[in-house]
């Protein structure tokens, strides 16, 4: 079974801390992909500073990367090198903090299913995230879904860079059940590739981030599809606050939802 992950809050991380230990959790920070604190330094070492004084090894925590605008497969060559600079940027914060990876959008336009969009999209997208896996080789690189329509392009690309041990797939579950495609679907065709997970709630419409088990998601079902395909996965509840955290965790428990163990009787 893979690690559980939460979002720590830099305001509340004495409760923060104190549940991630009680969960056996690992962090995953959403602090560094803002351009602010990409283009600053001192703000970098600042957070890292902070977050140092409440864990002393960050080997098992990921981070989530520059993904806003970031278009690397962009035909314009400004938009496409600032959004390599933005990738770039993310990974050597990670390489300085020495976390294990790092999470980055796939930056589609869903639904645009031109076939040079697409075949540039892939081509791209191998060819640069393989010069980054290759550059920074103690970090995992996720590529996660955003708004896709389907899992077949994310797919293909992840298929393309099988031989790089360092490159895997994030499937954000929420996204995938608001994306009009099944998320039995999502799962049966990444599941060899899967390698970290985003979860949280909605109204199976809008990416509303809920805490788990308070919207329309079926937990039992996404829980049977890990099983199912042996998913073996790091999972991050993408809920932010103490009190949304605890509360997904404790229903996950309850019920018993990948990664816990069995079902509360």
């Amino acid at each position: 079974m893979g690690r559980l992950h939460l979002i720590p809050d830099k305001a509340d991380m004495e409760r923060m801390s104190a549940l991630a230990e009680s969960f056996g959790c690992a962090f995953e920070y959403n602090d560094f992909f803002y351009p602010q604190m990409l283009d600053s330094m001192a703000d970098q070492e600042e957070t890292i500073r902070f977050y140092r004084k409440y864990r002393q090894d960050f080997s098992a925590d990921t981070i989530h990367g520059a993904f806003l605008d970031v278009t690397i497969h962009s035909s314009d060559p400004l938009i496409r090198g600032a959004s390599m600079t933005r990738v770039r940027q993310s990974m050597e914060i990670a390489r300085r903090m020495g976390v294990k990876g790092v999470v980055f959008h796939t930056g589609r336009i869903a639904h645009f299913r031109t076939e040079s969009y697409l075949k540039n999209w892939c081509e791209s997208n191998q060819a640069f995230f393989t010069e980054m896996a290759e550059r920074y080789p103690e970090q995992q690189i996720y590529m996660e879904n955003m708004f896709d329509e389907a899992p077949d392009i994310l797919a293909e690309l992840a298929r393309s860079m099988k031989a790089v041990d360092n490159f895997g797939i994030c499937l954000d579950y929420a996204h995938a059940v608001i994306s009009g495609c099944p998320g039995r679907e999502w799962v049966e065709t990444l599941a060899p590739f899967i390698r970290h997970i985003h979860i949280n709630d909605n109204d199976l419409v809008n990416d509303l981030h809920q805490p788990v088990g308070s919207g329309r998601i079926d937990w039992e079902e996404f829980d049977g599809l890990m099983r199912q395909y042996h998913i073996d996965a790091s999972v991050l509840v993408e809920v932010n606050g103490y009190e949304a955290q605890a509360g997904s965790l404790q229903y996950m428990r309850q019920h018993g939802i990948y990664p816990m163990g069995e079902k509360e009787r």
